[in-house]
């Protein structure tokens, strides 16, 4: 028997995004969001309040990026998720993060976080906090790549439970994809 719980934003696995953009005065600033995912070939869709600073710094700049948070970078990841750049100006360096300039969008990289997409900006709905960006790269640093890709293992990336609130890391392959569903034909 199943139990229902009513309308809840539960989804498995819910990525924690870090969004990463630059202030008017070229500061970087960055917060954590699990409310996002691809919504198309070369597009991120996510759920941010127009609030937010960094919110405010991209419909300026029209550009940021989006890293994977780690297991390593835990703390910080939820750092910047709980406390506002519209109070701590200096969240980002608190966190204990340093900013690399993308070379594709007018946005900083987290050199402490290995992987990154590189978007600018398509649109921004304020009243449902949809906003979208175009995937302009992906970069990632070369001790999480195995064979010259991405390698989950390596990069460690942190799911949200919104249930429980705990941060988990992926774990082991269970399967593979295009390949396992073929016994089944």
């Amino acid at each position: 028997m199943r139990k229902d719980f009513g309308a809840k934003p539960f989804l498995y696995p819910m990525p924690v995004l870090i969004i990463a953009s630059y202030s008017e005065d070229d500061i970087p600033d960055a917060m954590n969001a699990a409310w996002g995912g691809i919504s198309d070939d070369c597009q991120i869709s996510m759920c941010l309040s127009a609030g937010h600073k960094t919110v405010k710094n991209i419909l300026a700049r029209r550009a940021f990026t989006v890293s994977m948070a780690t297991a390593g970078q835990t703390a910080a990841a939820d750092y910047v998720g709980i406390v506002s750049g519209n109070n701590v100006p200096d969240k980002f360096a608190r966190a204990g993060w340093h900013a690399e300039k993308s070379a594709h969008v007018d946005a900083p990289l987290i050199r402490e976080l290995p992987m990154a997409l590189e978007c600018r900006l398509v649109s921004y709905d304020e009243k449902t906090c949809r906003m979208v960006g175009e995937i302009v790269n992906v970069c990632a640093e070369e001790s999480v790549l195995t064979d010259g890709q991405i390698d989950p293992s390596k990069l460690q990336p942190i799911t949200y439970d919104p249930v429980s609130h705990d941060y988990l890391v992926l774990g082991k392959p269970v399967g593979k994809a295009y390949s396992d569903g073929n016994q089944l034909k």
